[in-house]
């Protein structure tokens, strides 16, 4: 039955085949994201596993060679990821927090990082550059499900303010330990001579991704004068990234710092918050089909045959120590970068538990990494990866939602978000107790008016003028 669909559906022309296999990516996706979100699961994760089953160890419904064909998806996908995290990367953010949350952030990123490169490759026996690169994956961490556990729980506070800096630094450490590694890795590939020559150029590239990256961000700024509308702005931010992602294709080196760096010139010259948000209204449908593509590249056979390239464990066996030896390295790395910073009991202890999920950028990276080591390491690096994210991302909400109720961030009673002077509650009622403090928390809220769009604005201004002339020519009536 299965057969006789794919036949029909991918039996056609090469457009149709493609056309079909977008779809059914697109559509399968949304399906699985109904599903995930009744577990309370990241979309991130039922992406990965409708790949899974629509790739060829389960339905095999996506032909090999339309996955062979949407490669490119990967520097989309990515150049999107980081021009976002460039906008946490400010001037006004480096003031605000000090250099307290720095340290904090390289501490727990190159914990992690020296951690699983040292079990990889002195202990497990992997090659050089593999567990370089493995490790630089270990220091990235998927914002997007600790903090949609902060909004779940209402959460706030010094551990939340650190929290956040933190995740939003973090992503910006695993670009350039990836970067480093890489270099790296494809240094000592090059006939397993080290030579001054393989280990600069590749910085050199690297420096030369990250000065049109600068340019980029001051042309990007200059094209967008006040009275660009809404529509030609996105066009052009989509034109840049992808001019900028050929660029780097021919400079044969990752696009992800060069978009990193446009994203954060960009946000330091115009504090232009909007830009970053119509592209968070684009992206959506282009990273589901990049970690839908993610699952379908998933080696199931790889992860639980026998070890490859003369490796001495299987390859299941090198995920589960990546999966464990990572959570050991952020929690002490978080615990040692806030013990030299001499921060709170608080963060000590349990920032840690809330930087385990791993998904969007390590993905990226992995795909990156996995079409620059080629052959069975890339695969290899790749299974890992994905494995490991989604058990991180099933495990991740979990442990940032304990890291906020030890920290003391959140509590379910009243009395320990609105503090109510002593005497007050022993005259007060209940009821009026209650409606004291619903008053204090409505004061703190931010005014509405930041979040509502201008055209929501728009509209109520003229529901407010037709509803006035409506009174008004009733009492004339009257």
């Amino acid at each position: 039955m299965l057969e006789t669909i794919r036949n029909a559906a991918f039996g056609g022309s090469g457009a149709a085949s493609v056309i079909i296999s977008v779809a059914l990516i697109l559509i399968c996706g949304f399906a699985m994201t109904r599903i995930t979100k009744l577990l309370k699961l990241p979309n991130v994760t039922a992406y990965i596993i409708t790949g899974m089953l629509l790739g060829p160890y389960c339905l095999d419904l996506v032909p090999q060679s339309i996955i062979n064909g949407t490669d490119f998806i990967s520097d989309i996908a990515l150049a999107f990821i980081a021009f976002g995290v460039g906008e946490f990367f400010t001037l006004d953010t480096l003031k605000k927090s000090g250099w307290k949350v720095v340290i904090i952030t390289v501490f727990e990123a190159l914990a992690a990082t020296i951690l699983v490169f040292g079990v990889c490759y002195f202990i497990l026996g992997l090659d050089f550059g593999f567990s370089a690169v493995l490790g630089a994956l270990a220091a990235a961490t998927a914002p997007a499900s600790t903090m949609m556990t902060i909004r779940q729980t209402g959460a706030k506070g010094e551990f939340v303010d650190v929290l956040l800096q933190v995740i939003a630094f973090d992503d910006v450490v695993g670009l350039v330990a990836y970067s480093v590694a890489i270099s790296l890795s494809l240094a000592v590939a090059s006939g397993g001579n080290v030579n001054v020559s393989a280990i600069t150029v590749p910085i050199l590239k690297n420096i030369l991704a990250i000065a049109a990256g600068t340019v980029g961000g001051v042309l990007l700024k200059l094209l967008m004068p006040k009275k660009r509308s809404t529509d030609n702005r996105l066009i052009i931010l989509v034109a840049l990234l992808f001019c900028f992602c050929g660029f780097c294709s021919m400079l044969d080196v990752s696009p992800l710092l060069g978009c990193m760096v446009i994203g954060s010139v960009y946000i330091n010259m115009t504090g232009d918050e909007k830009l970053f948000l119509q592209l968070n209204y684009f992206s959506p449908p282009i990273l589901l089909i990049f970690f839908v593509r993610s699952g379908l590249g998933f080696k199931l056979d790889m992860l639980f045959g026998a070890g490859q390239n003369g490796w001495k464990y299987p390859l299941w066996v090198v995920g589960v120590v990546y999966f464990f030896v990572r959570i050991v390295g952020k929690y002490v790395g978080a615990f040692s970068g806030a013990l030299v910073t001499k921060s709170s009991k608080n963060i000590r202890n349990y920032l840690g538990l809330a930087l385990i999920p791993q998904a969007g950028v390590a993905i990226g990276l992995a795909a990156l990494g996995a079409r620059t080591l080629g052959g069975a390491d890339g695969e290899a690096l790749n299974t890992i990866i994905l494995a490991s994210s989604v058990l991180y991302e099933l495990i991740g909400p979990a442990m940032a939602k304990l890291s906020l109720s030890l920290s003391k961030s959140y509590s379910t009673k009243l009395e320990d978000v609105v503090e109510v002077p002593e005497t007050e509650e022993k005259q007060k009622t209940e009821v009026e107790l209650l409606i004291e403090r619903i008053q204090k928390i409505q004061q703190e809220l931010p005014p509405h008016k930041g979040y509502v769009s201008d055209a929501e604005e728009a509209f109520t201004e003229a529901a407010e003028e037709q509803r006035a002339a409506m009174r008004g020519r009733l009492g004339r009536r009257m």
